[in-house]
């Protein structure tokens, strides 16, 4: 009878240290999914932790230009630099490619780029010129003929003096490549080096930075060589 008790006892010993162990697993349990706020996290989970979305282009964008359209830089005088606007050509705010001997439209059409947004700043040089960074963003999608894995992009920026004779202070011819996948391809290019002289009487009023596609500006296909 005195073994029979000892042995009952014993027993309740191990239920009751069980018991304890499995509240003091809950409790860890409850105190590692607290810890991250609302999210509840598994510590036990094999899935691969969460990653960082990348930088896009728009991002990468924002942080040239500060997320604004016009950035004006303090002059060494201690004075606001004027920073003429963009403007887009008319006639050059879309790209169009279709199949040689082909028109870039409806069926014929292989991709077609459109500008989205621009932006620029402006500072001005120890030799009172004005140097400027002109950004321009756009995107490309594919059309009813198929368009390839990558396409090129040209674009031109030119500086003009605006008035009743326009006149072009300077213009440079930008290109870049684009992947294509299927909902089509984004691009995102800055002018630098825009150099250009703003006599202290006149305002950025007077001058306008053009943007625009040139399709003549496209590289050159390499000659086909024949034996």
């Amino acid at each position: 009878m005195r073994h029979s008790r000892i042995g009952q006892a014993s027993v309740a010993v191990m239920v009751r240290h069980k018991r304890t162990a499995l509240a003091l697993a809950v409790s860890a349990v409850a105190l590692l999914s607290g810890c991250g706020g609302t999210t509840v996290n598994n510590p036990f989970s094999t899935a691969p932790p969460p990653q960082e979305d990348l930088p896009t282009l728009t991002d990468r964008f924002d942080q040239l230009f500060g997320g604004r359209g016009k950035v004006s830089e303090t002059a060494t005088d201690g004075t606001e630099v004027d920073c003429p606007v963009v403007r887009i050509r008319a006639g050059a705010s879309t790209y169009g490619v279709a199949p040689p001997g082909k028109q870039p439209v409806a069926s014929e059409l292989n991709y077609q780029a459109t500008i989205t947004r621009t932006a620029r700043d402006c500072r001005r040089t120890t030799s009172g010129q004005i140097t400027a960074r002109i950004g321009v963003q756009g995107r490309v999608i594919a059309g009813p003929a198929g368009a390839p894995a990558s396409v090129e992009v040209p674009l031109r920026v030119a500086i003009v003096q605006a008035g009743v004779n326009e006149r072009v202070l300077m213009t440079k011819v930008y290109r870049t490549t684009v992947g294509m996948t299927e909902g089509g391809g984004a691009f995102s290019v800055v002018g630098e080096d825009l150099v250009f002289n703003m006599p202290q009487t006149l305002t950025s009023d007077s001058y306008v930075f053009y943007v625009g596609f040139d399709p003549q500006a496209v590289t050159p296909a390499a000659p086909s060589r024949r034996r």
